[in-house]
């Protein structure tokens, strides 16, 4: 869902009614019960902010929403999946939290997989390049219960080993080798642009979310986040259009600003 918002929503603002957005995914398979639900649970975390018109319910981004997926956006568009350029640098996360807040250690492991860290032991995350911490952790609120540390590695330990200890590059490359089987096949958009963008750029948008951009020099040569970066860009742009117009056919937008709303 917000990902499909990040499509037609990000930088645009405008609403979108909660009746259009279930004729979209209702393309894809999704109840009418489970958008509505979903549009609920993404206003209550502070993702979406309801608006009304009449008996319309209408659904915006909050700053909160935009900033997450204007960071997806660069993820996919301007960073890309694969790193060539990597200083030799690391930047590592050590915390400690009480037993009971299940629910802060989720949200804090879950945004240090979207900033590319994985694990190098027990509380200890570590992720290539310069991440902003700050930036990626600061409201959350756990500043106290963080340390926060940059540098290289030193022998006897060698970065190839840190690559093979804290990530997973078997499993990495196996989720990219699923999106190459599944979109490779001509006809793998399917008749409807929309839907079929709406399932491309989610698919992608996991991947690069769970792929922390490894060194290139310590992957295989063959890695095949390569070819899959370049099958999204063609099919993407492919579809683009189409899936504009049809959108533009299909939602009921209210524009910003919201004088009259009802959040």
């Amino acid at each position: 869902m917000l990902n499909f918002f990040g499509i037609h929503v990000l930088g645009r603002d405008t609403a979108l009614s909660s009746g259009s957005v279930i004729e979209v995914f209702a393309r894809v398979g999704v109840t009418e019960e489970a958008v509505r639900s979903t549009l609920t649970r993404m206003a209550g975390r502070g993702l979406l902010e309801r608006h009304r018109r009449g008996r319309k319910a209408y659904f915006a981004l909050t700053p909160r929403a935009v900033t997450v997926l204007q960071n997806g956006h660069d993820r996919i568009w301007r960073t890309g999946a694969v790193n060539r350029d990597w200083d030799g640098q690391w930047t590592l996360v050590g915390y400690s939290l009480p037993e009971a807040w299940r629910r802060e250690r989720h949200d804090l492991r879950s945004r240090l997989t979207w900033g590319g860290f994985g694990i190098l032991q027990n509380g200890l995350w570590v992720a290539p390049g310069v991440v902003d911490v700050a930036a990626l952790l600061g409201d959350l609120g756990l500043d106290a219960h963080l340390r926060v540390f940059r540098g290289t590695v030193l022998a006897p330990t060698e970065a190839g080993q840190v690559v093979e200890s804290a990530f997973d590059t078997v499993a990495i490359a196996a989720q990219y080798r699923t999106f190459l089987d599944r979109w490779s096949p001509p006809g793998a958009l399917g008749g409807d642009p929309l839907s079929g963008q709406l399932l491309l750029h989610t698919d992608w948008l996991e991947l690069v979310r769970r792929d922390p951009r490894l060194p290139a020099e310590h992957l295989p040569a063959d890695w095949p986040a390569i070819r899959a970066e370049q099958l999204f860009h063609t099919l993407a742009r492919r579809c683009a259009a189409a899936a504009r117009a049809e959108a533009e056919r299909i939602l009921d937008t209210i524009p910003a600003p919201f004088p009259s709303a009802t959040p």
